[in-house]
């Protein structure tokens, strides 16, 4: 029976979180967690704890910690059997000890991303509000500008991806990432990956995955036993 796997991503905004997140998923068999599906989906159901989400949202405000864990744990408690892959989450300490409560990572990715390269993702990126669709002017732009590819309603750009806050917000990142860094750095399990393009670090991130997961000939996986 195959062992499970559990891993997340860690990166500040512009970073290409999700897009590396579902390239592992695909190539590792692993599920996809994004908590951004998970505060959309809250906030569109209408649930107690997307109600919350909600008046933080609307207010341009950062979820706090007993809000986020208040979302997810319940959601990784329904997948206590399964292997996965987390992006957004952790994102505090807070949250980070919460998480170690339920269960133990295997592995984190840190991503380092040259700030230049995240103000020109950024200025590029536009979304479409309801489902979270992101666009990037520059490598992956909707079919008819300015219009989301599924409904074609408007895309915005948030103030928070302009430049003149996106230093703010990657300050507020780097300190709020660094105690979380250092908890998984001290137990062994964060690799950090530098780069500019998802096509030049992914060979890195697919040899990281490899050297921690034996693929099985069946396609299933399971962690390396120690020596």
């Amino acid at each position: 029976m195959a062992k499970l796997f559990r891993a997340a991503i860690m990166g500040p905004p512009g970073s290409g979180k999700g897009t590396i997140c579902k390239r592992i998923a695909q190539s590792f068999d692993l599920q996809y967690l994004s908590s951004g599906h998970y505060l959309r989906e809250s906030i569109a159901a209408n649930t107690e704890a997307g109600v919350l989400v909600r008046s933080y949202v609307e207010r341009s405000m950062m979820v706090p910690d007993h809000v986020m864990t208040r979302l997810m744990l319940p959601r990784l408690e329904q997948l206590i059997g399964q292997s996965w892959l987390l992006d957004g989450f952790p994102r505090t300490l807070s949250q980070a000890r919460a998480l170690n409560s339920l269960c133990q990572l295997d592995l984190v990715i840190s991503l380092n991303i040259p700030y230049e390269t995240l103000r020109e993702r950024l200025s590029d990126r536009w979304v479409h509000a309801a489902s979270g669709r992101v666009y990037n002017m520059g490598f992956n732009p909707p079919r008819v500008k300015g219009k989301d590819d599924v409904t074609g309603e408007p895309l915005i750009q948030h103030d928070d991806d302009k430049p003149k806050a996106l230093l703010s917000r990657l300050r507020h990142y780097k300190d709020v990432a660094k105690p979380v860094m250092d908890l998984y750095k001290s137990q062994g399990i964060l690799h950090s990956v530098s780069g500019t393009e998802t096509d030049r670090i992914w060979p890195y991130i697919n040899s990281l995955l490899s050297a921690k997961m034996h693929i099985q000939p069946s396609g299933a996986f399971q962690t390396q036993t120690p020596p």
